[in-house]
């Protein structure tokens, strides 16, 4: 069974995500954005509490990075998880999702 994606708004700005980052969840979770998605100039969001993470996840945050940026939004992910930043360095993207003083410390 698939742990649900949750996204969760802790302060402007920051934003956490938890759950299962994957093929069995990101469809349903991108179908809602319009219910999620910040407006916030600069994003950060926090993926402590991802316990899970595929390509289709990539995928997704691709997206939102692509979604956002074409609306002038900056987003940086912290506290990215191991296996999300091979999948990140393999693809040679993982410079997308960080400004010069964050770095993804994967866990």
């Amino acid at each position: 069974m698939n742990e649900p994606l949750v996204w969760r708004m802790v302060t402007n700005g920051y934003y956490c995500l938890s759950g299962r980052l994957d093929r069995g969840t990101v469809p349903v979770f991108w179908g809602y954005r319009a219910d999620w998605l910040p407006a916030d100039r600069v994003i950060i969001l926090d993926l402590s509490d991802v316990k899970h993470v595929d390509s289709s996840g990539m995928s997704m945050l691709l997206h939102l990075w692509q979604q956002l940026r074409v609306n002038k939004q900056m987003l940086t992910l912290i506290h990215v998880p191991s296996k999300l930043n091979l999948l990140l360095r393999l693809s040679n993207v993982e410079s997308l999702f960080m400004d010069d003083q964050t770095l993804c410390d994967g866990k």
